[in-house]
């Protein structure tokens, strides 16, 4: 199912994300040698709609090539390629694949030991640090998220954004897999069709790439904004969902929900109309995988409304997103630590 090579093939970086399948046979781990020996891992794609990631790295690296007589990376970089199939057809993932950012712990699937084959590789290579690259379906700032609240993994994360989510769950992703190997982040660039997003992710992986080593500057609360995941919500499949007025059916969200991610809300705050004749409800998993929906929210009068202040983020219009995946995270704003372990990657 993997292919690893230790070249860039003729012509990839002249192809966009759907048309990688014509470069490459499948998911690709590839290894190129720098001047600093450890690895950065870079991988894109986990998401074959999330084509930001590609294209930040092919502007990196034609950009690198193209004005570097010596060709040398500053820091060997090991480029994982990932859904390529689902890229082709711009979905998420396809029908009959798992998602290839929840399997990373998972050995009983084709796609969950492919993951540990790469994982074991980079620690082999005893990997530098770790960058996963996102886009978001929903409208949402640029930030970065990490698994441990480490000296070494907010640094990495500060370097792309100051707004910085801490979860443990879920825990199944990429960066959580790598977070026992090296500093690791995910960094989330916006919608797809946001260019910036492809140019702030090309900056992002060129400090990565020319850092030495993780320094001890103590970190200032100051200089983040640090959120934690609380709950991830999701629709039960049995309720049909709308974000159109003129499509009512169980649950109906604004068609603008999204504006509301990163937005510090009340208690009472409006969320949906909902078919009063049923008995709706959304779920909310806390990191002990419990159903918490009633410590958060109110179903009264046809309406989902906020019981407790809350942010939310990741919040999409998209419904083949939310049966996918989820319709949002619950987030909590928290402090920053004033000591805090070295980490791992020091």
């Amino acid at each position: 199912m993997l292919t690893i090579l230790d070249y860039l093939p003729d012509g990839l970086l002249e192809k966009n994300a759907d048309e990688l399948h014509e470069v490459l046979s499948g998911p690709t781990l590839i290894h190129l040698t720098g001047e600093k020996v450890r690895p950065l891992f870079v991988s894109v794609l986990l998401h074959g709609n999330e084509p930001t990631g590609w294209e930040a790295i092919k502007s990196y690296l034609s950009h690198f090539f193209k004005s570097h007589k010596k060709k040398t990376l500053p820091r060997s970089l090991s480029l994982f390629i990932a859904n390529i199939s689902a890229a082709k057809e711009q979905k998420r993932v396809l029908k009959g694949q798992l998602d290839y950012n929840r399997v990373w712990s998972q050995h009983d699937s084709e796609e969950g030991r492919m993951m540990s084959l790469i994982l074991q590789q980079m620690k082999e290579k005893q990997v530098f640090a770790s960058i996963d690259i996102h886009n978001n379906t929903g409208k949402n700032p640029h930030y970065a998220c990490i698994n441990r609240k480490e000296h070494d993994f907010f640094q990495l994360a500060h370097l792309f954004s100051r707004t910085v989510v801490y979860f443990i769950k879920p825990d199944t992703v990429q960066s959580m897999a790598f977070s026992r190997l090296c500093p690791a982040v995910t960094v989330e660039c916006g919608q797809p069709n946001h260019k910036f997003g492809v140019q702030h992710a090309r900056n992002y992986i060129e400090q990565a790439m020319s850092l030495g080593e993780f320094n001890n500057q103590p970190l200032k609360a100051e200089d983040f904004d640090l959120y934690h995941t609380m709950a991830i919500v999701k629709v039960p499949k049995q309720f049909c969902i709308s974000f159109d007025p003129a499509n009512v059916t169980d649950i109906n969200f604004d068609s603008d929900v999204d504006r509301l991610n990163f937005t510090a809300l009340n208690s009472g705050e409006f969320l949906a109309k909902i078919d009063s004749g049923k008995m709706i409800f959304l779920q909310a998993i806390n990191e002990l995988g419990i159903d918490v929906a009633q410590r958060y929210f109110d179903y009264s009068n046809g309406e989902i409304r906020t019981r407790i202040p809350v942010m939310p983020s990741m919040l999409t219009t998209k419904a083949e997103i939310i049966r996918q995946d989820c319709l949002c995270y619950l987030m909590e704003k928290i402090e920053l630590e004033e000591k805090l372990g070295k980490g791992s990657g020091a």
